[in-house]
């Protein structure tokens, strides 16, 4: 199965998703690709950090699930290979999910949103965001909540780490069940 994680940005996506996969070792996590600069004390490994040289290369190779341009930045899934009896679990904005869902319609998109606009800035600040930038993201997540709810299989409302890891964790197993009943 795939299980696509997304929202817009200080929502808490990866805070979640990395709690989910140290919980459940039957999924795998595709690690992402940009070209934006790593933030202070954003950790090595929360992207694969490249030169857009590097990541054009790569388009051009034919070698992203999807990929796209979200302000002034490359982001992209590699062809994923999860081990075998491993779900693929990604963990990537709206544009892109969308383009994942075309091309796998039995994917499910889980909308992380977070419980208000003020909370979302207050994170967007925490992780070091440049203000101009927090504006930019703010506004690009109204519009992408908007449609993110109109395609999402499902939503979850992040105001507190633990109710939403279990309600992700809640969603995979329940969408799992009804796999292995078809």
């Amino acid at each position: 199965m795939i299980f696509i994680v997304s929202g817009p940005g200080g929502v808490g996506k990866g805070t979640i998703v990395k709690e989910l996969v140290a919980r459940d070792p039957t999924l795998w996590l595709s690690r992402s690709w940009t070209t934006r600069p790593r933030r202070p004390g954003e950790p090595a490994d929360a992207y694969e950090f490249v030169s857009v040289d590097d990541f054009m290369a790569r388009v051009d190779a034919g070698g992203f699930l999807e990929w796209v341009e979200f302000l002034g930045n490359y982001y992209g899934t590699p062809m994923p290979e999860p081990p075998p009896g491993e779900d693929l679990l990604l963990e990537i904005e709206l544009v892109g999910a969308q383009k994942v869902h075309v091309s796998h319609p039995d994917a499910i998109l889980i909308l992380v949103v977070p419980p208000s606009i003020e909370v979302q800035r207050q994170r967007l600040e925490g992780r070091g965001d440049p203000p101009e930038r927090i504006e930019e993201r703010i506004e690009k997540g109204r519009r992408e909540m908007e449609s993110g709810r109109a395609i999402a299989n499902e939503i979850v409302v992040n105001d507190d780490l633990e109710t939403a890891v279990q309600a992700l964790a809640d969603i995979v197993s329940q969408y799992r069940r009804l796999e292995s009943q078809a």
